[in-house]
């Protein structure tokens, strides 16, 4: 069986990833796997210098396929902020429910007709022939509390254009199929097929 390194320690991403590409038949690792590599500093100004940097580390270390992943929040109301900062928002380590604080506090006198967002995700595909990118995006907007117990980040503060429900209530099928990240990984499909064919 054919072997993918996941560039990520985050459990909640790699279920995620996992679930999208369940159908080729991977064995798919992650970075905690290889607890001996260092963290790798995310402090590129992009998603795509993030993901880029990511997967070449990891491929350079694990001499494997490799795909990375970065993403994260944009609030339009908020110059696209926390932008490539959506995890570490609320400063470090790293907290879903302080980062998710943070942002509401933030928003707290932006009305209703104000409060558009969108999730951006660019994945990288990184092996020894070649380097692919991706990109997907989810637009929505940030409600007023949150709702749901289901996914992980800001999903539930995030309700998708088209939905009356978040990220955190709808189900993972429905997620993953009209996520920034499922279309990211979508849009990555037919490289992957062709290379683990």
């Amino acid at each position: 069986m054919a072997t993918l390194v996941l560039a990520t320690r985050n459990k909640d991403k790699v279920k995620e990833i996992t679930e999208i590409l369940s159908e080729l038949k991977l064995e798919i690792r992650s970075l905690s796997d290889y607890p001996e590599l260092p963290d790798i500093v995310e402090d590129g100004p992009t998603f795509e210098e993030n993901a880029l940097k990511k997967a070449r580390a990891v491929f350079e270390y694990t001499n494997l396929p490799t795909l990375s992943d970065d993403s994260g929040l944009e609030v339009f109301k908020l110059g696209m902020k926390p932008g490539v900062l959506s995890a570490r928002y609320a400063g470090e380590p790293t907290n879903y429910k302080t980062n998710n604080q943070k942002l509401l506090n933030e928003l707290r006198s932006i009305t209703d007709d104000h409060r558009q967002a969108q999730f951006r995700c660019v994945v990288v595909f990184k092996t020894i022939e070649f380097e692919k990118i991706e990109k997907g995006i989810c637009e929505g907007k940030i409600i007023h509390e949150s709702k749901g117990i289901g996914g992980f980040g800001y999903d539930s503060l995030f309700m998708p254009d088209g939905y009356n429900q978040t990220f955190a209530e709808v189900s993972p099928a429905i997620k993953n199929a009209i996520s920034h990240r499922g279309k990211a990984l979508l849009n990555i499909r037919e490289t992957l097929d062709k290379y683990f064919r």
